[in-house]
């Protein structure tokens, strides 16, 4: 396949074709109260700090005497980490300075669970490991991780998707900035439980691994027991084609948008196969590869390019690298609005922290970056011909010196193919170089703690507990007469079984009660209450009193938000569920007083006008739901309306538009 048809004609087939292979890493924060190997609170975020730490990281050999591909690189990178520190979310563990207490029980037993839905054989004892970060987004420069269980499934259109394992282990640092040199983070998730689900490389579109990651999230959530909302989750998507390797992308935080950054990814790996081939039939290979660079800050002084100029300005240099035989390949597209070259930057970006942006401009470009003759100076200079592609960067000396053999390196690694890096997700459907894929020499024994035994009553007694598969309480759903996407809602918020229970025992439609367990229960959300905190017996005793006659629809929602302190009483004791009903609720009113209070509303409404007919009908209604908003249904005080206001409008002797008062 020589060229990549768009995003959207793209089949199965032509998948097919390059060989696609991709495979899924979701991780989901645990609802805990507290953090896994400490005992801070998790889950309170928040900008505000009270101290600032700063760290620099440094590689450490593993067991077998090696270091890590992705610490040496961090390594070069040559970064201040500052942690930004508050006093309620860290202490001393999150920094190495304490030995770390044993591991959270709640947050084992919620992943035990998972991993029990997910069908996974359990290991009998959980051995805690450390797995190198070198890039600051752990202070201690390492992970704490442990697998759970290994070799599960999921049913996905008919066929099974391999769970590889489950994981358990502490989440990261929030990043705030990361330029230059200086990455700043934030501490108060670092710590917080999550699992982290990795599947096979068993799918083969874009569009099945989201599909998945929905399977996935779906079943993590009808426990009841993860976080949600933005963050909570986040995905890592693995890609190849064939001939390629595997590329991470690393970070994805929302499911839709995975299908457009696979795309992406294999047709970057195509292009990157091309440029390799191409190459060799220049005869260029990783043993053969030439190249020249040199300070050319001098030829550079009377530039007019606005950001040599502003380098010069502040004391910086200016460099050129002369790749030979490369003259043309720069131009080549990889990704959607993205050319070769963009490899090259990202690189000098990350590696050589030039964060500045443009921070290259190269001879394939068609610009007016520089003008001609500086273009032929800088050839003379490097001893270039029309074969070979100029790179120019600029920046402090040093940096400029990493960016130069940055760019030597990845031009090598581009006579190899595809070169094993881990990807940053971009927010247009694309990818960047973030670090190069790591390596098992990351990985080795936490001596701080013991092995944990997974014994089986423990395994026995949450099993018993185990929920109904979320695709199975979906159907149901839909069988009791829900839409597919409400019942995903229902189950998203985990009162798949309170529904069930309502219409089944109360008769209320389906429709009905879904509306108020997710549109009206996430409004509340949205209003900084905490609608979790309703138990299901209070919610089925809300909608029985509207059975019973004690509430209206109207009576409903305002029974379930007086059940719900705010704001600085949200740790206040609700007050009982009775309490609530008699306070807003009532008998409700006889026909007689309806139609007493529709005939007065239209008795006071005759001084008024009206722009049509509808406008007057909504005024009298607003008139009479005021007095018996919580009492009398809405529908039939508007069936009474409509039919007095047709009544009146119908009596001989005046015209229609007087009798409307319109």
């Amino acid at each position: 396949m020589t060229t990549f048809k768009p995003f959207e004609a793209m089949t199965a087939e032509d998948y097919a074709a390059i060989g696609l292979r991709c495979g899924l890493e979701v991780h989901r924060q645990l609802h805990t109260p507290t953090k896994l190997f400490c005992r801070c609170p998790a889950g309170r975020y928040s900008d505000a700090y009270d101290a600032e730490l700063l760290r620099h990281m440094r590689p450490t050999l593993s067991e077998l005497g090696e270091y890590d591909g992705t610490a040496l690189m961090e390594k070069r990178t040559k970064k201040h980490i500052h942690y930004r520190i508050h006093r309620d979310t860290v202490c001393t563990y999150e920094f190495d300075d304490t030995p770390p207490f044993l591991l959270c029980d709640e947050a084992l037993d919620i992943a035990l669970e998972i991993a029990l839905l997910l069908r996974l054989n359990l290991v009998d004892e959980l051995h805690i490991s450390r797995k190198q970060y070198l890039d600051g987004s752990i202070p201690t420069g390492f992970q704490r991780t442990t697998i759970l269980g290994t070799n599960g499934w999921i049913p996905y259109r008919g066929r099974r998707i391999g769970i590889t394992q489950l994981g358990l282990e502490e989440d990261s640092c929030r990043e705030v900035s990361d330029i230059g040199h200086d990455r700043v983070l934030l501490t108060d998730r670092l710590g917080t439980p999550l699992v982290e689900v990795v599947t096979d490389p068993d799918l083969r579109t874009p569009q099945e691994l989201a599909e998945v990651g929905q399977i996935i999230r779906r079943l993590c959530v009808s426990t009841g027991k993860v976080r949600t909302g933005y963050g909570a989750a986040r995905q890592d998507v693995n890609v190849s084609v064939r001939g390629g390797t595997r590329i991470e992308i690393k970070g994805v935080p929302q499911l839709w948008r995975i299908p457009r950054l696979v795309y992406n990814e294999a047709r970057r790996q195509c292009a990157l196969l091309r440029i390799r081939d191409e190459l060799h039939r220049r005869s260029i290979s990783a043993d053969s590869l030439q190249h020249t660079a040199a300070d050319v800050t001098g030829i550079m002084a009377r530039t007019p390019f606005e950001p040599i100029r502003a380098a010069l300005a502040a004391g910086e240099r200016v460099a050129c690298v002369a790749l030979r035989g490369f003259a043309g390949l720069l131009n080549e597209p990889t990704q959607e609005h993205t050319l070769f070259a963009k490899e090259f930057s990202d690189r000098i970006r990350v590696v050589a922290c030039l964060t500045r942006l443009p921070n290259m401009i190269h001879s394939d470009a068609a610009t007016d970056a520089l003008v001609g003759r500086d273009w032929q100076r800088l050839f003379r200079q490097l001893r270039a011909g029309d074969r070979d592609a100029l790179i120019l960067t600029w920046g402090p000396e040093e940096d400029t010196r990493t960016a130069c053999e940055e760019i030597v390196l990845r031009a090598r690694e581009a006579t190899l193919g595809v070169p094993g890096d881990t990807r940053q997700a971009l927010r247009d459907g694309t990818n960047g170089f973030e670090r190069v894929l790591p390596g098992p020499q990351r990985m080795y024994p936490d001596t701080d703690l013991p092995p944990i035994a997974v014994r089986p009553e423990r395994v026995a007694r949450i099993r018993a507990g185990l929920p109904e598969y979320v695709w199975e309480q979906e159907e149901r759903l839909r069988r009791l007469g829900l839409s597919e996407a409400a019942a995903v809602a229902v189950c998203q918020a985990g009162r798949a079984a309170l529904l069930t229970c309502i219409v089944e025992r109360l008769g209320v439609a389906a429709g009905t009660v879904a509306t108020v367990l997710t549109e009206y229960l996430t409004s509340l959300r949205r209003a900084r209450l905490e609608p979790q905190r309703l138990t299901d017996e209070e919610l089925f005793a809300v909608f029985a009193a509207q059975v019973g006659g004690r509430l209206t629809r109207a009576g409903v929602r305002r029974a379930i938000r007086q059940l719900l302190p705010g704001g600085d009483d949200a740790d206040a004791t609700r007050p009982p569920v009775d309490e609530v009903f008699a306070a807003i609720g009532g008998p409700p009113p006889r026909t007689d007083e309806l139609e007493r209070a529709v005939a007065d509303a239209v008795q006071a409404s005759r001084s008024r006008r009206f722009s049509c007919l509808e406008a007057r009908q909504r005024y009298l209604m607003g008139e009479v739901m005021r007095r018996w908003r919580t009492r009398a249904e809405g529908a039939a005080v508007w069936r009474l309306v409509c039919a007095t206001v047709a009544a009146e409008a119908a009596k001989p002797g005046e015209p229609i538009a007087q009798r409307a008062n319109v």
